[in-house]
């Protein structure tokens, strides 16, 4: 099957791929408000409609929450399942649009055009890239290279809680030979991706109790144990003068970096000025002994969320107060495990407790440990090759610092080896106003599956 062919079709119907996408991201699709409960399920029976008129069978599959939309199409080579979620974040502040966030429009940016609506990036023009590449494979052959289960999610936005239990109940429907999963950036601008590691993540937060009561500061200031000052101390033990976490045996299970990611790392164009300079920092603040490009894709950390206590409202208050409040998460890679990384955090705690104070934990262990791809098995390569064919410039295995839950559970409940390729750039401002998309990441993404699809075929036994 020739795949000129197709690619000179998604050239020439790039303008329809576009119509096709505005008329999704116009729908509303924000799964944590129940007032969008109708609009999510509007987003979910479009799929199933584009799907169908492409000749894939898709459902729409009910949960306790938002719906599934699964669809399954044959082909010979391997089986590969594409996840995507087609809800979208809130809005707020809307104020600060400069348009309404579900009239998507093309924008001119620093010569770039760029599609601006909620859900551009995040991750309905994501997702599209798939579905467009698919379109566009079937169209000029009938048929597509591989065999592929199409699997949408519309809670995503809103913490996925129908999903675990709709993987568990549908394992063996879902379960394929690999997962591909497109809701992630590039590396740098025009450096095409695999995301390769993610950072787990482990929640803790804790109370550190000292008076019986709030206690007037001219009366019991000097004498009395104030919480709050007590409770930086704490916090200030967390990390030394280096950067490093302080805690011991925090680091166990943190890996090297391979040589041959580390020459990947190098290529990858990565501005350090700019990309702190759009946070306002002239340099990076983490392990002084790794650049902030390590620090973030490969380095674990302990950050403080927050931290209150005493009085906090207009004007003052002469208060010691009784006690202090501090939530933290940790972002871990590699090998680390959130219940030994919790339990070594709260016994570096609990060991510098001063007299006259109690520490009060909160919640059970929530965590998650980082997910790891095996880059061994053949697919990765391909696709690769692929990308970097359609980019004209070498793919790189990267590293990420969030965490994309779904991808450890391919891996845990259905065994599968997941594949995150996204096109989406830094500064797409996801989960924040004005959002964009940039035409050519929606171009050269759609380019970019069918290349992978056709290497993955291609090379099928």
């Amino acid at each position: 099957m020739s795949l000129d062919a197709v690619l000179s079709r998604i050239d020439a119907d790039l303008d329809p791929a576009l119509e096709r996408l505005f008329d999704l991201l116009r729908i509303p699709s924000i799964s944590t408000d129940p007032e969008y409960q109708a609009d999510c399920d509007r987003a979910a029976e479009w799929l199933v409609k584009d799907l169908n008129a492409m000749g894939i069978a898709a459902e729409r599959r009910e949960t306790p929450g938002h719906p599934m939309v699964v669809a399954h199409v044959d082909g010979d080579g391997p089986h590969l399942l594409f996840y995507g979620h087609y809800d979208v974040q809130p809005v707020d502040p809307l104020e600060l649009w400069h348009r309404d966030p579900f009239d998507p429009a093309i924008e001119e940016v620093d010569g770039q055009k760029v599609i601006r609506a909620r859900g551009a990036s995040d991750d309905k023009g994501q997702l599209m890239t798939f579905v467009e590449a698919c379109r566009a494979y079937m169209a000029e052959h009938g048929k597509l290279p591989c065999k592929v289960t199409f699997f949408f999610e519309g809670e995503e936005e809103s913490g996925s809680p129908s999903l675990v239990p709709f993987m568990k109940e549908n394992a063996a429907e879902l379960t394929a030979d690999v997962a591909l999963i497109c809701d992630t950036t590039m590396a740098a601008p025009g450096l095409p991706s695999i995301a390769t590691q993610l950072r787990g993540m482990l929640k803790e937060e804790f109370t550190l109790k000292g008076p019986r009561m709030d206690l007037h500061s001219g009366l019991y200031g000097g004498p009395a144990l104030n919480p709050l000052r007590e409770i930086s101390k704490l916090i200030a033990s967390f990390h030394d003068e280096t950067g490093r976490v302080a805690v011991d045996g925090f680091y166990e299970g943190v890996p090297e970096l391979s040589d041959e990611l580390r020459r990947q790392w190098a290529d990858a164009g990565f501005d350090e000025t700019t990309f702190l300079g759009r946070i306002g920092m002239s340099r990076a603040h983490g392990e002084e002994a790794f650049s902030a490009m390590e620090q973030v894709w490969a380095r674990p950390t302990l950050e403080v969320n927050g931290m209150w206590g005493g009085y906090t409202g207009a004007g003052t208050k002469t208060v010691i107060p009784a006690e202090a409040h501090c939530k933290l998460t940790c972002r871990l890679v590699g090998d680390q495990d959130p219940a030994q990384v919790r339990d070594a955090l709260r016994a570096h705690i609990e060991a510098r407790l001063p007299v006259d104070t109690e520490v009060v934990w909160h919640g059970s262990l929530d965590g998650a440990p980082a997910s790891v791809m095996d880059t061994s098995r053949p697919e990765f390569e391909l696709a690769r090759g692929a990308l970097s064919d359609e980019w004209s410039r070498e793919a790189v295995f990267a590293g990420m610092g969030g965490s994309i839950p779904i991808a450890g559970y391919f891996k845990t409940i259905l065994g599968m080896e997941p594949m995150l390729i996204g096109f989406a750039k830094d500064d797409d401002a996801i989960h924040s106003p004005n959002e964009k998309y940039d035409v050519e990441s929606f171009h050269k993404g759609i380019r970019s599956w069918a290349r992978i699809l056709d290497a993955l075929g291609q090379a099928a036994p």
